[in-house]
């Protein structure tokens, strides 16, 4: 009786989905809440301190900050990966029509979120002296998947949104993994141990944090825009590039305003 009054016609799957899609939302707050706390905050506090007071409060400060951030990304690309085949891949959201997916469908774009990241890390690589350029090919990369996804595979449009989010997303986890936690390792030991980082760490692990800030706006917004219709209803070549160039402005404008935010 009162399983029939508490989950009335509610699937293991539909419990499992939803207990997934809360972790999913809470880690990506903790991570993503981190990224902000490091670009916005941090950034203007850490010139601040003195050599002594450095080496008193990065190392009790920064590990523990970067444990919370570097899990948080990756327990939030997980459940995001099995959101995908919960919803998408097993699902009746992926293509236009609403029919179930075969492998061959789906297989090519959640390949290529991975394929993303390595020519976005090489992208940046090869053009440290062209990063403007840079970064307007990897929006145009991030347009191109979109096209496959919608044009070629004949994805939903929300699929379609969800794939460039989760492109960015996968760059984003990466980046944190791969990029910036190594690095910031090794600035932490320097820093503990009285030393000078290797001059190449901070700037790499910055421009890779400022990166996946970047990338964070227009993800949060393609991440709800599933269930606003005022964006569904736009065909992707209109809203997508759109949303990219906003959150790009609107980021900018957020680390200008963190430069100006006072002490006490």
């Amino acid at each position: 009786m009162f399983e029939s009054l508490l989950l009335p016609d509610v699937s293991a799957k539909d419990l499992i989905e939803l207990g997934d899609r809360w972790i999913h939302f809470l880690a990506g707050v903790v991570w993503i809440g981190l990224l902000y706390f490091f670009n916005w905050v941090n950034s203007a506090f850490a010139p601040t301190m003195d050599a002594d007071t450095k080496r008193k409060v990065v190392p009790e400060l920064m590990p523990r900050a970067l444990w919370w951030f570097r899990w948080g990304a990756l327990v939030t690309w997980f459940t995001g990966f099995i959101l995908l085949f919960f919803v998408y891949y097993h699902g009746s959201f992926l293509l236009e029509g609403g029919e179930d997916p075969t492998a061959m469908q789906w297989v090519p774009a959640f390949l290529g979120l991975f394929v993303g990241f390595v020519i976005y890390d090489q992208l940046f690589k090869h053009m440290a002296g062209q990063h403007g350029i840079a970064v307007v090919i990897w929006g145009l990369l991030t347009l191109g998947y979109a096209a496959y996804c919608r044009e070629v595979a004949d994805f939903s449009m929300r699929a379609t949104y969800i794939h460039a989010a989760a492109l960015f997303g996968t760059a984003m986890a990466a980046n944190v993994w791969m990029r910036i936690w190594p690095a910031q390792k090794r600035i932490i030991t320097a820093i503990k141990n009285g030393e000078a980082p290797i001059a190449a760490d901070p700037a790499m692990a910055g421009l890779r944090s400022k990166h996946n800030t970047y990338m964070s706006v227009p993800l949060l917004l393609l991440m709800v825009s599933v269930h606003q219709d005022s964006i569904l209803s736009l065909d992707w070549y209109v809203a997508l590039p759109t949303v990219l160039v906003l959150g790009f402005v609107l980021t900018y404008a957020l680390y200008a305003k963190a430069k100006s935010v006072p002490g006490m």
